[in-house]
């Protein structure tokens, strides 16, 4: 199968860091291509930011589907614009937070999501409430650290590893998502050096669950329903 990976950002800092992580993650058989959205934020870190990176996605997912994809992972945690796209296109779309929030339900009664600054907790509540999870999450923790800062990945790792171990002890958390998409390539790591601390606990990468999901998707030969992602009526739009 052939997946596009739309980053929603108007910039290509993490483009080759997603690429590379995407070709680590891909079930034999599967090509993966990586765009950015040609207009919109730097970053994604509240509502503002992704209402301006929305209608790009959407124009990405559609010339995604005309290009031949079988499907589209919107490489964010907070999923902008993946509602609107699966209303334009046929193939299978996801954002980060769905796949990544089902898994940890699959593996975990109660979990936390550890994520970039205070101003996306309330989304990710939001998001965990709109698709009825809002009983599993055990809490929501940052580590004060802007999206473009994800680069280091040394402090990344440090200030994660703190927060989940907060999330475990204080919280009741039984798995921890990883609440942006920019966190790639630390799931493995981190959970292996919890469980050498005596805390076995799953952690969850969202790009990781994304291109797992839309490979699942595509093997069942399934996308999102029409009785629920309906295809928009025709009307005058000033865009």
């Amino acid at each position: 199968m052939k997946i596009r990976i739309v980053v929603p950002l108007a910039v290509d800092v993490f483009n080759s860091l997603v690429e590379e992580e995407a070709d680590r993650l891909r079930a034999p058989g599967t090509e993966i291509d990586v765009v950015n959205v040609e207009r919109g934020p730097a970053s994604i870190e509240g509502s503002y930011d992704e209402a301006l990176a929305a209608p790009w996605v959407v124009e990405a997912v559609q010339r995604a589907e005309q290009d031949g994809c079988d499907g589209v992972f919107v490489d964010c945690f907070g999923d902008p614009g993946v509602a609107a796209a699966r209303e334009v296109v046929s193939i299978p779309v996801v954002g980060g937070f769905v796949p990544a929030a089902l898994t940890a339900t699959a593996i975990a009664g109660r979990w936390s999501v550890v994520t970039v600054l205070s101003n996306v907790v309330p989304l990710i509540r939001d998001l965990a409430r709109k698709h009825g999870l809002e009983g599993n999450v055990a809490s929501v923790r940052h580590i004060d650290t802007p999206v473009l800062e994800l680069q280091d990945h040394d402090l990344m790792r440090s200030r994660l590893l703190g927060r989940i171990r907060l999330a475990v002890r204080d919280d009741g958390a039984e798995a921890v998502v990883l609440g942006c998409t920019g966190m790639m390539g630390l799931a493995d790591d981190l959970a292996a050096t919890m469980a050498d601390e005596g805390v076995p606990v799953p952690v969850v990468d969202p790009t990781a669950a994304a291109i797992a999901m839309l490979e699942s998707l595509h093997k069942m030969g399934v996308s999102h329903s029409r009785l629920c992602y309906h295809q928009p009526t025709e009307k005058l739009r000033i865009i």
